[in-house]
Parts: C-alpha cells; sequence; structure tokens
C-alpha cells in the first residue's frame, strides 16, 4: 500500500460517524439534485462565494493556461491589511498569504507564485504593516501547487526559515508536479514533514496543522487562535478549496470525508473564523476594506462557528454532485 492510499484509508477509517455513508442511494439525476439542493440550503445569502464549487467540473485535469494565470497576477494586488491583531494579509488579488506575528517571529502560511511576487507583495506589504520580514521563522504551504510555494526558495535564500509540508505532497514536488508554468518557481527542497495534528510553534502562538487531503492529497488546513480587541477568536484556513483534478474518485471522497472531518472538529474547537489561501473564497479583499473603514465595529472576517461549518457542508454537498456527476458519466 503506498503512502498516498494509506493515507486515504486512515482518514476513512477514522473519520467522525458523519463521514461517508456506505449505505448512500446509487447516483442518480436525484441525488445530484439533492446534494445541489442541500449545498444552496448551507450558502443561504451569505455564502454565495462557495456556491461555484457545485458547478460542473471536467472530467480531466485542466492543463494550464498561462495568459489567463498571468492575467490573474497582474491584476493589482490589495494592500496589505490586519485583519485581527496579529494576522496580516499579505497576498495578491487571487492568491493569498497570510502572516501570523507571534512573540519570537513571523509564521507564513503561503507563498504566491513567485520569487518576484514574494519580494513585493509579502517582503513589501510586511514592511508596510510594520514587521520585519526577516523575522519569518516558518513557512506553512497548504499544498503543493505553484501559487503557494512558488515564493517559498526567495525567501528560504534571503531568511532562512525552516518550510512545513505534508509528506504527500513533498513526494509530488519531488516526483511529478501536478501543474507547471514558468509563471511559478521551483518548489522548495523537502525540510518539515507534518504529520496530521502536528503543531508548529514560535513564541507564544501555536498552529495545528490538519490533514485534509482532496484538492492534493496532502493539503494541509491549518488552525490556531487570534484576538481582535482582546476577544479571542479561532481561526481555520481551508487548505484546498477546487476539483481541479479530474474524474478522480480517490480524491473526491478524500474531499468529503475531510469536510465532515473538520465540520465535527469546527463544532468540538469553538472555531468562528474561515480564511482561505484564494482571495475568492472568504472574500478578504472586501472584508479587508470595510476593516479600514473607521465605522466598522465587528471584524468581518468572524463568521461564528455555526457559519464555519455551513461553509465546510457547502465544500462537501458540491463534492458529492461532482461525484455522482462523474458516476452518471460512467467514469467509475
Amino acid at each position: 500500500m503506498n503512502r498516498t492510499t494509506l493515507l486515504l484509508a486512515t482518514l476513512l477509517t477514522s473519520a467522525a460517524p458523519s463521514a461517508i455513508s456506505l449505505a448512500a442511494p446509487p447516483a442518480s439525476d436525484a441525488t445530484v439534485k439533492a446534494h445541489l439542493d442541500a449545498a444552496a440550503e448551507a450558502a443561504s445569502s451569505d455564502l454565495k462565494s462557495l456556491i461555484h464549487l457545485c458547478d460542473p467540473a471536467p472530467a480531466t485535469r485542466p492543463k494550464g493556461d498561462d495568459h489567463a494565470l498571468e492575467a490573474l497576477i497582474d491584476k493589482p494586488a490589495p494592500p496589505p491589511a490586519k485583519a485581527f491583531d496579529r494576522l496580516y494579509f499579505v497576498g495578491d488579488a487571487w492568491v493569498s498569504a497570510w502572516a501570523l506575528d507571534t512573540s519570537d517571529g513571523i509564521i507564513l502560511i503561503d507563498t504566491l507564485n513567485s520569487g518576484k511576487e514574494a519580494a513585493k507583495l509579502i517582503e513589501g506589504g510586511l514592511r508596510q504593516v510594520g514587521l520585519d520580514p526577516a523575522r519569518i521563522k516558518y513557512i506553512i504551504v497548504t499544498h503543493g501547487h505553484g501559487d503557494h510555494y512558488g515564493g517559498a526558495n526567495y525567501l528560504v535564500e534571503r531568511y532562512h526559515p525552516r518550510v512545513v509540508m505534508s509528506d504527500a505532497d513533498w513526494t509530488m514536488m519531488e516526483t511529478k508536479l501536478e501543474f507547471e508554468t514558468p509563471l511559478w518557481d521551483a518548489p522548495p527542497k523537502r525540510d518539515i514533514v507534518a504529520k496530521d495534528g502536528d503543531t508548529v510553534t514560535l513564541g507564544d502562538t501555536s498552529v495545528t496543522l490538519y490533514l485534509t487531503p482532496g484538492h492534493t492529497m496532502g493539503t494541509i488546513s491549518p488552525v490556531f487562535d487570534v484576538t481582535w480587541r482582546g476577544e479571542k477568536h479561532r481561526v481555520l484556513e481551508w487548505g484546498g478549496t477546487g476539483f481541479n483534478f479530474g474524474a478522480d474518485f480517490g480524491r473526491l471522497d478524500a474531499y468529503i470525508t475531510s469536510t465532515k472531518r473538520l465540520r465535527d472538529l469546527v463544532g468540538q474547537q469553538h472555531i468562528d473564523v474561515l480564511i482561505s489561501n484564494h482571495s475568492g473564497v472568504d472574500e478578504a479583499p472586501a472584508k479587508l476594506a470595510r476593516l479600514r473603514d473607521p465605522q466598522t465595529s465587528a471584524d468581518p472576517f468572524v463568521l461564528g462557528t455555526p457559519t464555519v461549518q455551513r461553509a465546510l457542508t457547502v465544500m462537501g454537498e458540491c463534492a458529492q454532485a461532482q461525484r455522482d456527476r462523474f458516476t452518471l458519466q460512467g467514469l467509475k
């Protein structure tokens, strides 16, 4: 049994009782509609940015479109900004990087597309919000796609932080990348291997790393505490959202299991904030703009635990609808 199969088997057997039911009805137009209806109900009027996941996904892994990617990268980036007392957005208009300032340095989550972007938006952005990029001690890469690891080598060469990823995605990057483009810099060299439930601790802050396979088989979703005006909140960054892997039933099953497992964990840990590594998912630029308004009294990133759970329900129901679509197409 290879590592990926073992990881999926472990998660499927250890997941909470709400995981995939063996008694689920066979795929049909009715089951697809039921999942779409459940996703729409969970999304309600406030989580519409997630409902696009229910659009039919291609049966084959999409080929990279460098012109489309370049257009996304070239969009004007939102200004760097504080989302919570010590959590900062330093990303571009499409893909996010988050900096968690601690008493002993900075934990950076993701590094954008390239060293050029890292220099401009992460290095420059940290300085704009009053932080020294030389204090970056850890980089957590949520998954092994170049829009998240692309700036890592630049930052490692300049500041020597440790890089944390899952074994499955380190291995994928060392063997065969899922997507390649000259717009992304080369992946970093293997460093710290994160296992499910591991923590990255720096000074007074700990980040717990949960393996949430699906988007890639080694996707990591970090969980950590923040404060806003003295009030404590608990944050989940969902590590990988889209279905860009074709009719891969193992990946879809893993994704469904991950959303159900994390939905239970959100309730257990009273997680009330959900952020993303793509700003179109969590609407970070609009929320940061609201925080710049002196009339804003509440942090718009604080959703409440039931809403974070609804978001995971939307993603899981969309994945189940997609799985049933592929089954009806005879692709299983």
